[in-house]
């Protein structure tokens, strides 16, 4: 039990006693799914943040910037479309994007559907880098591939492209929070 004035004391703006925290509503089957997958998810998240590391250093990348060349690699693009396209914010794109044309992996080029929106295009040296990471990325890909039905793993992506669709349509409410007295 906390004592008035602690900062774990009810109506301090600290965390209430537990006997008065909210219940949460029931959970679904469904709902009770979505949370492990989304569990499952981080837990990828990390190990393919750390995989996407170690194969980057191959071309002398980051992870980041790799995944900001993937955005441009077929076309340029916009910082923003980049954003979007690889589920980054845009400035996290603009800070990425200003080191890859600082380093000559990619360059900005006039856009002639937006007077002020560049175009981040990737160049040679760009392209080469990715090359590198291609080399061992390939075989690695094959191999885990090799492990899981190709059924398994087209569902697999069409259930994660399903479930990002329905999360950018129906995003958790941040602006209510369960007040912790009732």
């Amino acid at each position: 039990m906390s004592t008035p004035g602690t900062p774990g004391a009810a109506g301090t703006g600290g965390v209430p006693d537990r006997d008065r925290w909210p219940e949460p509503p029931g959970h679904s089957r469904a709902g009770t799914a979505v949370t492990e997958l989304i569990i499952a998810t981080f837990r990828l998240n990390g190990l393919l943040l750390e995989s996407a590391q170690t194969l980057a250093a191959r071309g002398g990348l980051t992870a980041a910037w790799w995944q900001v060349l993937g955005g441009v690699l077929d076309e340029p693009r916009t910082v923003a479309e980049i954003g979007r396209r690889m589920g980054l914010s845009r400035q996290a794109v603009q800070r990425v994007a200003d080191v890859l044309a600082g380093r000559g992996l990619a360059e900005y080029r006039d856009n002639p559907a937006h007077r002020r929106a560049r175009l981040l295009a990737c160049t040679e040296a760009g392209y080469w880098a990715v090359r590198q990471i291609t080399l061992a990325q390939h075989p690695w890909t094959n191999a885990l591939g090799a492990s899981v039905d190709l059924e398994t793993l087209r569902a697999a992506v069409a259930t994660l492209d399903r479930m990002a669709d329905l999360v950018e349509q129906n995003p958790p409410d941040s602006s209510s929070k369960p007040d912790a007295g009732q």
